[in-house]
């Protein structure tokens, strides 16, 4: 909206000419996502507090977070808002790739929102049956699925995806391409709701990976370092780096009152669709098989409670951790809850580095 408002004057007032660059908007998109977020953040709490919006606490978590019973939820709200402002600002509007990535952020976002109001207004702690939750996403990642597949642009290669650690190796999925996409978008969804159970976890892990996507997207739409890099060159791609940008400054905005001890939590009205967001990123600069990386510490969190269930049935009632996800387990162990998330995020910026690099590690 603005860039493409300043950028047709650049005749006029030739510092407008720096619009053309992704960069430097994307710069600016996460520079106003997290200003948005800082400025209306104690807003937000008090308005949340004011609808009596406060988080319910499940009795079968550790006894240490029923003190967190109370404090305001549905912060994804303001996420949601600030990364959509910046898009909107800074974005190219004409990008499908852009309007897409805020489909998926409006529509898992009003998803979550359901959710968490039948936990917080109707008193129902589990919010949406799983049933629900899991048809409404795959549908939305349906609608995203169909329209990547038949839309007219860049038909040779709307299928394929690079295969990490080897050189010019590509998977063609063909006619799984969009339940591919569908997997993808509702199990990265999922994930990062998962891992949203400590103060500052989800928030920071979610930073780290649009942070870097941001690189990969970047990549992925410079037709010179992609040839170079051997990876697939997507146009239009780099317009991602803006939205990456934007949810890398809403992050940090919202985990400025996140942290511990958090004054708002995001709810699944944060989680749900920046999980779903980083999922699609990933399918558009063609790096899904690297989300095992960039969003590792949420893959080992879903990987965790599926073993525990798979394994509580298998053996009717033993359990291989105290507790899943992961980072109960490591609380029952006796760790501190800011221990555990500084301790997670370090181990998501080592995967994240480790993820960047294979570009060159072929």
């Amino acid at each position: 909206m603005l860039y493409q408002l300043l950028y047709s004057l650049k005749d006029y007032f030739g510092p407008f000419n720096l619009f053309r660059y992704i960069t430097f908007r994307a710069a600016y998109a996460g520079a106003i996502s997290l200003f948005i977020c800082l400025a209306m953040g104690l807003w937000v709490i008090k308005k949340i507090k004011k609808m009596s919006l406060g988080q319910n606490i499940r009795d079968e978590v550790p006894k240490q977070h029923r003190a967190k019973a109370g404090t305001p939820t549905m912060g994804g709200i303001l996420m949601i808002f600030s990364i959509c402002i910046a898009t909107l600002l800074f974005g190219d509007l004409t990008n499908t790739n852009i309007l897409l990535g805020l489909f998926v952020l409006i529509s898992f976002g009003l998803l979550g929102y359901f959710d968490d109001y039948k936990k917080v207004r109707l008193g129902k702690p589990r919010g949406l049956n799983k049933r629900t939750k899991i048809i409404f996403q795959v549908i939305f990642a349906l609608i995203v699925g169909l329209i990547l597949y038949y839309r007219p642009t860049n038909p040779e290669i709307k299928t394929i995806t690079n295969f990490i650690f080897f050189k010019n190796i590509e998977i063609d999925f063909r006619i799984f391409y969009i339940p591919f996409v569908i997997f993808i978008i509702t199990i990265t969804s999922n994930a990062v709701n998962l891992a949203d159970g400590l103060d500052g976890l989800a928030t920071g892990l979610l930073g780290i990976a649009a942070g870097s996507y941001a690189v990969l997207a970047y990549v992925a739409g410079n037709i010179n370092i992609a040839e170079y890099l051997n990876v697939i060159f997507v146009p239009g791609a780099g317009e991602i780096t803006v939205l990456c940008f934007a949810v890398l400054g809403a992050s940090l905005g919202f985990l400025w009152f996140n942290a511990f001890p958090a004054q708002i939590f995001m709810g699944d009205t944060g989680s749900l669709p920046l999980g779903a967001l980083i999922g699609f990123i990933a399918i558009v600069v063609k790096q899904e098989f690297l989300l095992a990386f960039v969003g590792g510490v949420f893959v080992l969190e879903a990987i965790t409670v599926f073993i525990q269930v798979v394994y509580f049935h298998a053996t009717r009632g033993k359990r291989i951790f105290r507790m899943a996800p992961l980072h109960h387990h490591f609380e029952l162990c006796g760790w501190q809850e800011p221990k555990i998330v500084v301790r997670f995020w370090i181990l998501g910026i080592l995967l994240a580095i480790l993820a960047i690099s294979t570009l060159k590690i072929r």
